[in-house]
């Protein structure tokens, strides 16, 4: 199974990344994961199923240690009768 991951970390902050956002980007980034796509309100990507919720997972627990106050997140199956 596939599956494509969404998110945004808050607090926002326009001037710089804060703390979170840069913490959830690398855990995205070092995860096995295709179609990796960063950006300033939203970040996509997508991968083998154990690879996204391993991110995932890794991605709550250091964006919350960092400071993030809210992570929105959607999860999708992907490639299922598309």
């Amino acid at each position: 199974m596939r599956l494509k991951v969404e998110f945004t970390t808050e607090p926002f902050d326009l001037d710089e990344a804060p703390a979170h956002a840069l913490a959830a980007r690398e855990v995205i980034e070092a995860a096995e994961l295709d179609a990796v796509d960063v950006g300033p309100f939203g970040n996509t990507a997508e991968g083998g199923a154990d690879a996204v919720l391993s991110a995932v997972d890794a991605l709550l627990r250091r964006s919350l240690e960092a400071g993030a106050t809210r992570i929105s997140l959607q999860v999708n199956v992907i490639g299922a009768g598309e």
